[in-house]
């Protein structure tokens, strides 16, 4: 049995509304939305990366009160959800909106996604760790030298929130690199 059709195994009966919610936590550079992309291919998932639901780099945690009001609320009453993503270079959000249907697999990845007012929702929690000397190799080849100044603050403001809110000692499962 592969990994993926093993975490396949451990989902749980829904919990919000119709809708399997599986939660992909860890700090940046862990392999969340390589995972979550994994995964939501195998399970046929639609997937929400918390990145697009940012309003800029101040709001790292505060992207919970759209993703409930917009997405997960929604859901919980079997409706469907929308958002529309941040646009990074143009500093708003713009483009599209992006359906998300009630039913089947919902995948939402990223930093605090699983924080405690989300995991009474969810059908499984994950987890995803590395060293941080992996973390920082994969982000500056991901977001560039430019980027790191931004990111270690980022990474500071992250483990403050996992040790705050027990994130990984809450998970179903943890992923370590």
């Amino acid at each position: 049995m592969t990994y993926v059709a093993t975490l396949e195994a451990r989902l749980r009966e829904p919990r919000l509304g119709r809708t399997r919610l599986v939660l992909i936590d860890g700090p940046s550079g862990a392999g969340k939305t390589t995972l979550a992309e994994l995964l939501g291919e195998h399970l046929a998932a639609q997937v929400v990366h918390t990145d697009d639901l940012l309003n800029g780099w101040d709001d790292q945690f505060t992207y919970w009160d759209r993703l409930k009001e917009l997405v997960l609320g929604p859901l919980f009453q079997d409706r469907a959800g929308r958002y529309q993503a941040y646009d990074w270079h143009a500093e708003r959000f713009t483009g599209p909106w992006h359906e998300v249907e009630p039913g089947g697999i919902l995948i939402v990845e990223g930093v605090g996604a699983a924080r405690e007012e989300a995991r009474p929702w969810a059908s499984l929690t994950l987890f995803v760790d590395a060293p941080l000397s992996v973390r920082e190799a994969r982000s500056l080849e991901r977001d560039g030298e430019a980027m790191q100044t931004q990111l270690k603050a980022w990474r500071a403001r992250e483990e403050l929130h996992f040790a705050a809110d027990a994130t990984a000692w809450c998970a179903d499962v943890i992923i370590s690199a």
